[in-house]
């Protein structure tokens, strides 16, 4: 087995997302039989199911993206109690046309940095809820939640809070663990499906 890719997902568009940072973590602690690439949400027009039979450029490379991937890691802030507008959008044209979903067997992995208190909990409650529409199997434990985001990272994005790094670290060996557990026919490079 050659080595495992894991799609890194980046769940706000601000250039200085924490998000942004903290999957930045996650690369430099993947170990050394893993790659983790990270994907932006830009340019991915909004979801008119009219359109769905003929994919936009951007949702055709994101889908493309997530199939040779053998694992996704969503990063996502919290917006009124929920995941960002953008990031559903995506998850939303990533799943069409119907039969054609990207996710579909994908193990993931869900984390989150707010400066608010509760560190994305509410968002990543939800996001959980939507996978498991897309039945995907998710890392329960350890639950990455970076609360006060502003004093965990310095100013140029770089994650300084060793505890919040170590927890990046577990959960990331647990989305291996379960990426490995995974019936025969998730291969590297992901499931392999046609792109409409």
């Amino acid at each position: 087995m050659g080595k495992i890719k894991i799609l890194g997902i980046v769940g706000s568009l601000r250039k200085e997302s924490y998000n942004r940072f903290a999957l930045k973590a996650a690369q430099e602690s993947a170990p050394d039989d893993t790659v983790l690439n990270l994907i932006e949400l830009h340019g991915i027009p909004v979801f008119n199911q009219d359109n769905e039979m003929a994919l936009p450029a951007t949702v055709l490379e994101f889908k493309r993206q997530i199939l040779a991937a053998d694992a996704i890691l969503f990063a996502t802030p919290e917006y009124n109690y929920s995941v960002p507008g953008g990031l559903k959008n995506a998850i939303d044209w990533a799943s069409r046309p119907y039969g054609k979903s990207a996710w579909l067997g994908k193990p993931a992995a869900v984390m989150g940095a707010s400066v608010g208190s509760l560190g994305t909990a509410r968002a990543q409650y939800h996001l959980r809820q939507i996978l498991v529409t897309l039945d995907m199997p998710v890392v329960n434990q350890p639950e990455v939640m970076l609360s006060n985001a502003e004093k965990r990272f310095d100013q140029s994005g770089r994650l300084t809070d060793e505890p919040a790094r170590e927890l990046i670290q577990s959960l990331l060996n647990a989305l291996l663990l379960l990426v490995k557990k995974q019936p025969g026919e998730q291969t590297p490079g992901g499931l392999m499906m046609d792109i409409p």
